[in-house]
């Protein structure tokens, strides 16, 4: 039997000419062709409606034609990072972000539990720590759930703490964990636990716990879920930046039960341990498991390589900066130290694997740079995530490496930065988010979302990063750091290609090009910055099969 042949016309289709590593600039125009036409699961041809090979298959009456009307072909988009499974869980926590106040969360919780009595806990997401400048326990969160008086158990908005109720330490047996390195179990002055856990210590109990209390068809459900939404969006490919072995195992019997359309590359976190030996033990885990999932044997569905998360996060003052926070003259250091940190790195990079490493304040930068410049080979493209606050230095050591800066505009929202100026300063605020500098150096860029921490259009991503304005509050006229802005082109190229390149995939998505594959997006948009607010992916399609559309 012939393969499926779909034409597609009467519209802009994408052509990026930004290869990664490309400095594109503002202003640099899209390049556009008129004809695509695909066989199978694959392009055939790419160019004009007046080319012999379209002229030939529009006249073969087996050729299914998409006429576009106007509107615009793009390359499926590629999430560079982001954490499939707990996005998908997401999607069925209660959402605490438009809280302003302690008091409206527990107002927010209370009418949630009182509206929900079958689940078994209450389980919630999108809290930042601006929302409660004087900190909270869990006394905070007691007594909003009545008799039931189930666990209340709230995701920071970065997912770097949680923060639950007494019945929620119990749940957890929080009170038999030990101190790990680089994580924080808060207690009060008497020694009880507070109910508020950080960094390594909500990597180390917290997110397995949630995942041991899913079923198993909770977990796959999840990750059905979070790849529904996914499509809906445009992204047919994606990069999970903390796999471990609880998602892993639900990922792998979904994939038992069908395809999944969705290429999934996936990162192994690594956990900070009290020995090396311990830490070394994780990485040689990823190397097996990179052994037998592969680009070769299962190229949908692999792992790439480790992740490590080097510091915090700036709105819990635990991102590793070069000068004291400005509200409490206190001075974090990186989760890692160069000693426990670079015997990862040479263990990963020897075996082949890709070095992602979590840098977000300045002197983590530093120190990440140094390191894989120092340890990490640079055919492995390894890559820093985040890049938050950085020095035109480590900007320009960033291109002259070649590490791949994997970043997320919608965390340079001004919407939800404004605690930002009390805690930094206005001095490194000038710093933020200093994107253009690294695309000027000649960095790799690959746009992700780091959902479900922010939101997870791909369009909405392009928005922020090259207009530098709110996503999440449209009406709010801040920007933050225009000047260091992307331009269109080079974002869009980011979001597809230079995500595909991020993880070892371009050779085959990411562009539309011929004998790739046809994973494709079609957009209603105009081709205007200002103008992404309002585009919308009408159409998803992946290995040249239509899997998402507006209309039912």
């Amino acid at each position: 039997m012939a393969e499926p042949t779909t034409l597609f016309l009467n519209g802009p289709i994408f052509l990026s000419g930004v290869p990664p590593g490309t400095n594109a600039g503002l202003s640099r125009p899209p390049t556009f062709v008129t004809a695509l036409l695909v066989r199978g699961a694959h392009i055939a041809h790419v160019g004009s409606a007046s080319d012999p090979t379209i002229a030939a298959a529009r006249a073969d009456p087996a050729t299914a034609v998409r006429d576009l009307g106007g509107r615009t072909l793009l390359p499926g988009f590629v999430d560079g990072h982001m954490h499939l499974m707990m996005m998908g869980q997401s999607l069925n926590k209660l959402e605490l972000g438009g809280c302003g106040s302690l008091d409206e969360i527990r107002g927010t919780i209370r009418a949630y539990a009182a509206a929900n009595p079958g689940l078994p806990r209450i389980l919630c997401k999108g809290w930042m720590h601006s929302m409660t400048p004087g900190g909270v326990s869990a006394r905070d969160l007691d007594g909003l759930d009545g008799e039931r008086d189930r666990a209340v158990l709230i995701d920071t908005k970065d997912l770097h703490t949680a923060w639950c109720n007494t019945k929620g330490i119990v749940e957890l047996g929080a009170e038999g964990w030990a101190d790990v390195p680089g994580g924080t179990i808060e207690r009060d002055g008497e020694g009880r636990l507070t109910g508020v856990f950080s960094e390594a210590a909500n990597l180390t109990y917290v997110w397995p716990w949630l995942a041991q209390v899913a079923s198993m068809d909770e977990r796959t459900g999840a990750i059905k879920a979070a790849v529904e939404a996914y499509n809906r969006v445009g992204y047919t490919g994606l990069v999970d930046m903390a796999m471990d072995d609880g998602a892993w195992e639900a990922l792998l019997a979904l994939r038992a039960e069908g395809p999944i359309p969705m290429r999934i590359a996936a990162y192994w976190l690594i956990k900070p341990q009290k020995t090396e030996a311990e830490t070394l033990a994780q990485v040689d885990r990823a190397i097996e498991l990179a052994g037998q999932y592969n680009a070769t044997t299962t190229p949908d569905c692999r792992i790439v390589g480790v992740k490590v998360i080097c510091d915090g996060i700036i709105d819990a003052c635990t991102a590793g900066l070069s000068e004291p926070y400005a509200h409490n003259a206190h001075l974090e250091v990186p989760l890692w130290t160069p000693e426990q940190l670079e015997p990862v790195v040479r263990r990963a990079d020897a075996a082949g694997l890709q070095i992602a490493l979590h840098a977000i304040g300045d002197a983590t930068t530093t120190m990440v740079v140094d390191t894989l410049i120092a340890h990490a080979s640079p055919d492995r493209r390894p890559r820093v995530e985040h890049i938050e606050l950085a020095s035109a230095v480590d900007a320009a050591r960033l291109g002259q490496a070649g590490i791949t800066a994997s970043i997320q505009p919608v965390h340079a929202d001004p919407a939800i930065l404004r605690a930002w100026p009390r805690l930094l300063g206005e001095h490194r605020c000038a710093r933020a988010f200093p994107y253009r500098e690294f695309s000027d150096a000649g960095a790799p860029l690959a746009l992700g979302s780091d959902a479900p921490t922010a939101p997870h259009t791909p369009l909405g991503n392009i928005y922020v990063g090259t207009t530098r304005r709110s996503y999440r509050e449209p009406g709010y006229e801040a920007t933050v750091n225009p000047h260091f802005a992307l331009g269109l082109c080079e974002s869009v190229a980011a979001g597809t290609e230079g995500a595909a390149y991020s993880c070892f995939d371009d050779h085959r998505i990411g562009v539309l090009k011929k004998g790739h594959k046809a994973d494709l997006v079609i957009a209603d948009m105009v081709w205007e910055k200002e103008k992404m607010m309002e585009a919308r992916v009408v159409e998803t399609w992946y290995d040249g099969g239509l899997v998402w559309s507006e209309e039912p």
